[in-house]
């Protein structure tokens, strides 16, 4: 079935749907350089809003299989590849990759010159695009797109975030509900080293596998968690996730992490970085077409080892003063994280936690509890 693409800017290209009829779709249009990995994009929360190409030019031959979520569904606005593999064959596989958009309501779309489409953004940028396979003149769904919110202004996180508390069950891999009591206090689970509030603003499951096996008990929390309610929880650290969209419009949320900042240790990753990049008084501002790959090389500034990392942003942190530096791009010099050289705080842009990527910052994890171990000691 034939499908159109078309850009803001005029830029259309004709491919064909592998999920059948879209009437019309839209987001912000960006390319990935992964070579696999492509449930995990699927599945990751920070996608909400976009339209992702993927580089690498067979994209489904492994299929699907119900290990390698990264969250209850997928949340991008539709999968753009150059050849979408039908049948796959891998002995893990439980269904094929259109089966599986089919099943989620989610448009894929296939025959479309992905490298004429990455070279055009990484030119001109990420910007705004539809699908559809009924309207079909370029005009008009230029306009469509044209029509559509920039990503810079848009609070996403409210898409994917939680509407309430709940725990990490590690034995069982997701979530399982929890009830605090009257006064906001958690009865913790004994028997882990350390009890975290994680605050899912979108996260990805891997961060929470992975946390846990640092021996931490996880509580995770709504976006709209606050300092005291945090206070009556009682953990002996605080995490802020990965999440969509711009981070300046979480006002509410930036002003609560400032002030968690003065009573708790704070690891955060990708959004929560920038989160906690503003609650300390700096700002962040969009990329040209952002980073998004398993294959980006970052350099620790304390150690002079260069990380190959796994990225997903649009947007990055411009430091405040007072806070030290300790990753940065190889690619463009933007910050990759930071530490404060007085608070116990530290932060990562890229992903540590890369479930189908690079581990060479996996690191980050055992360096946050000893963090907080450390922080917990000196009270």
């Amino acid at each position: 079935m034939k499908a159109l693409l078309a850009l803001e800017d005029g830029f259309t290209l004709e491919g064909e749907s592998f999920t059948g009829p879209i009437e019309l779709t839209g987001g912000e249009v960006i390319f990935n350089t992964a070579m696999a990995g492509y449930q995990e994009l699927l599945t990751d929360p920070s996608y909400a809003g976009q339209m992702v190409c993927l580089t690498y030019p067979l994209i489904g031959n492994y299929g699907i299989n119900p290990d390698d979520m990264e969250s209850e569904k997928v949340h991008m606005s539709a999968l753009i590849v150059k050849e979408c593999c039908k049948e796959p064959s891998n002995w893990r596989a439980t269904e094929s990759l259109p089966d599986f958009l089919m099943r989620q309501g989610v448009p894929g779309i296939e025959g479309i010159d992905t490298r004429a489409l990455t070279l055009h953004l990484r030119k001109n940028g990420a910007m705004r695009g539809c699908i559809s396979t009924s309207i079909l003149d370029p005009e008009e769904l230029v306009k469509k797109a044209q029509e559509l919110p920039s990503m810079e202004g848009q609070n996403l996180v409210t898409r994917v975030a939680p509407a309430a508390p709940y725990r990490w069950d590690d034995a069982a891999g997701r979530p399982a509900p929890v009830t605090l009591n009257a006064d906001g206090s958690y009865d913790w689970p004994q028997g882990k080293a350390l009890n975290i509030v994680v605050y899912d603003f979108g996260i990805k499951w891997n961060i929470l596998r992975l946390l846990a096996a640092q021996d931490m008990e996880l509580l995770v929390v709504p976006p709209s968690f606050t300092c005291e309610q945090v206070k009556a929880a009682a953990p002996d650290g605080v995490f802020l996730s990965n999440g969509p969209g711009d981070p300046a419009t979480l006002k509410p949320e930036i002003a609560e992490i400032a002030k968690m900042a003065e009573i708790f240790p704070i690891g955060a990753i990708c959004l929560g970085h920038q989160l906690l990049g503003h609650a300390l008084g700096g700002t962040t501002t969009k990329l040209k077409f952002g980073h998004h790959g398993v294959n980006h090389p970052v350099k620790n500034l304390l150690t002079g080892r260069i990380e190959i990392s796994s990225q997903n942003h649009g947007f990055c942190v411009i430091p405040p003063e007072g806070v030290e530096k300790v990753y940065v791009n190889l690619n463009d010099g933007t910050l990759e994280g930071f530490r404060h050289p007085e608070k116990p705080i530290m932060t990562v842009q890229h992903h540590p936690e890369a479930a189908a990527g690079p581990t060479d910052s996996r690191t980050f994890f055992t360096d946050f509890k000893e963090m907080v171990l450390k922080s917990k000691a000196g009270k």
